[in-house]
């Protein structure tokens, strides 16, 4: 399970606004209160003050906890495992300790300080944690109230896995385009690491026909040796009339031994989804019923809309799933720091969300 910002907001949103809330640091003399929340992705608007030292609301500066800090702390919570904060966010945003302190007072997460292990040459030894969050969405405390769990767990620090994307250029039919050049520059990234993690589990890769001419790490993709040269000698495909016209501009497409087509995925990135699902519709229609998965890979904060869209009436068929970007590079900084060996397809399944409402979906 992954909670997500507008989760995040709601939650807080529940807590009383004109109310002191003290800091999870009981050391910490200053004090937070909500003063305004925007629904459904923030920002939420806070005051903090010393009472200790005459300070009041009334004179209290104003500060925000924005949607970006809001989606990047989301991301970083799975169900039952701690998250330290100041690991995720490092030196960034300033009311950091006070989003931790008030979604302590949620009723779905809790603090803990698990054991850390420290390793120093060749001998390990278990010291005393750090504050971290856990989330336990099955499991809610008083609203209102810090709750902390006595933690058996033990965390064996290493460093944060990261995507890194070499150099990346655009073709110059893309100049001519519409959309914002940082946007398409995005859209990009996502194809070359759906590229790359199809080469870690054996893949071939379709790429779309106008994005084949981009250029990565000084070779076009399509000229890639595990980039699909031609739909035509796809048999997955090629045999059904108009099935390759309906495939060529979809933006990736995995084949497995002549015989298995993974996923057809579609990245929106600002364009919609609507056009996507459409893509990916069209080539249904045109095609055996393969077990296959239809997939929109989108940003964090469109899930919510991704959602409802795969859900409208004319899409349900599709039974397509989400691959918000942070499981994509997720899986894809895996690819890089590890030869990966002897996966199959449905490892895929522990990255890509299920969407459909209401029906249980086969992997």
């Amino acid at each position: 399970m992954k909670v997500t910002a507008t989760e995040i907001v709601y939650a807080i949103g529940q807590l009383p606004q004109k109310r002191a809330f003290n800091y999870i640091n009981p050391k910490t003399r200053s004090v937070i209160e909500i003063v305004d929340v925007k629904y459904p992705e923030g920002p939420i608007t806070i005051k903090r003050y010393n009472p200790s030292k005459g300070g009041a609301p009334k004179g209290a500066k104003e500060a925000s906890i924005s949607p970006q800090m809001l989606w990047r702390v989301a991301n970083a919570f799975s169900e039952n495992l701690p998250i330290n904060l100041d690991r995720v966010l490092g030196a960034s945003y300033n009311t950091r300790s006070a989003l931790e302190s008030l979604l302590a007072y949620t009723p779905q997460f809790y603090v803990s300080y698990p054991g850390r292990i420290q390793n120093i040459r060749s001998s390990s030894d278990i010291k005393k944690g750090h504050k971290h969050l856990l989330w336990r969405p099955n499991q809610p405390h008083e609203v209102g109230k810090i709750a902390c769990e006595k933690s058996e767990m033990i965390i064996s620090e290493i460093p944060n896995a990261e995507a890194v994307y070499e150099a990346l250029v655009l073709p110059d039919a893309t100049k001519t385009s519409n959309l914002d050049i940082d946007v398409q520059r995005r859209h990009a990234q996502m194809q070359i690491a759906l590229i790359m993690i199809g080469i870690q589990l054996g893949f071939r890769t379709w790429i779309a026909h106008n994005d084949k001419g981009i250029i990565y790490k000084q070779q076009k993709i399509g000229e890639m040796q595990t980039v699909v040269k031609s739909l035509d000698d796809e048999h997955m495909i090629a045999p059904f009339p108009g099935a390759i016209n309906a495939a060529r501009l979809i933006d990736c497409i995995w084949f497995k031994n002549a015989k298995l087509m993974p996923a057809v995925m579609e990245v929106e990135h600002s364009t919609g989804v609507t056009s996507g699902l459409t893509r990916m519709q069209a080539l249904q229609q045109l095609i055996p019923e393969y077990k296959t998965r239809y997939v929109i890979v989108a940003p964090d904060e469109d899930r919510s809309k991704v959602i409802k869209e795969i859900n409208r009436p004319q899409f349900r068929p599709l039974a397509a799933r989400y691959f918000p970007y942070s499981a994509v590079e997720e899986l894809y900084a895996l690819c890089q720091r590890r030869q990966l060996r002897g996966v199959t397809d449905e490892f895929l399944d522990c990255y890509i969300e299920p969407a459909l409402e209401g029906v249980s979906q086969l992997n």
